[in-house]
């Protein structure tokens, strides 16, 4: 889409992706000490948090990975999907980063003539190739290695980050409680909202 390569649209993008992800992420930290709902522990799971931010870790993978902007559209399909198909292992603030930089890196490999292996990526993300080779097969079998993503859910998907993307405000000036996030059921032309392992 055109629409991703105009100056200004990834910086905001990556902010409302990762706004997005930081209040699925904290929304479900709260549920899980909230409720005896059990999350299954995962090879995305880290054994402490880590320090950089969402947006800051966004900001690497798109400073240093040099793929095409869908592919951030691609990989934020691909994480829905992904939370769908494993629903006990929603995102939260343990296992994000992980995920972040394996759909990033699976997007690109699936969309781009040229990408790089899965040692830059791991460098990128700062964890081990083992790490990221491991990463990459579980991601791609929770996903039932169901990549393709069709024109219409490429396009139901941008529509929406650009939607919200037009309202986002300064995220400084911006308080505001977690919420559902928006999915698309990608059998339907229509835009239903679901709620994405929150």
């Amino acid at each position: 889409m055109a629409e991703l390569e105009s100056p200004g649209v990834m910086p905001k993008l990556i902010a409302f992706l990762s706004s997005l992800l930081e209040r699925v992420a904290e929304s479900n930290d709260l549920t899980r000490r909230v409720t005896t709902q059990s999350q299954r522990v995962s090879v995305f799971h880290g054994l402490s948090r880590p320090t950089i931010t969402i947006q800051s870790y966004l900001e690497r993978i798109f400073k240093y990975a040099n793929c095409s902007p869908s592919c951030f559209v691609v990989a934020y399909v691909y994480l829905d999907r992904f939370t769908h198909r494993q629903p006990s292992l929603p995102i939260n603030s343990f296992n994000v980063h992980r995920l972040l930089i394996t759909s990033v890196m699976v997007s690109a490999k699936f969309l781009d003539d040229l990408y790089y292996n899965n040692a830059y990526y791991a460098k990128v993300g700062g964890i081990s190739t083992k790490e990221m080779n491991l990463l990459e097969l579980d991601f791609l079998f929770g996903l039932g290695f169901d990549l393709n993503v069709t024109p219409n859910t490429f396009h139901a998907y941008f529509s929406y980050l650009q939607k919200e993307m037009t309202l986002l405000q300064p995220l400084s000036l911006v308080v505001a409680p977690p919420r559902s996030v928006s999915a698309f059921n990608e059998d339907e032309a229509s835009h239903q909202k679901q709620q994405l392992a929150v």
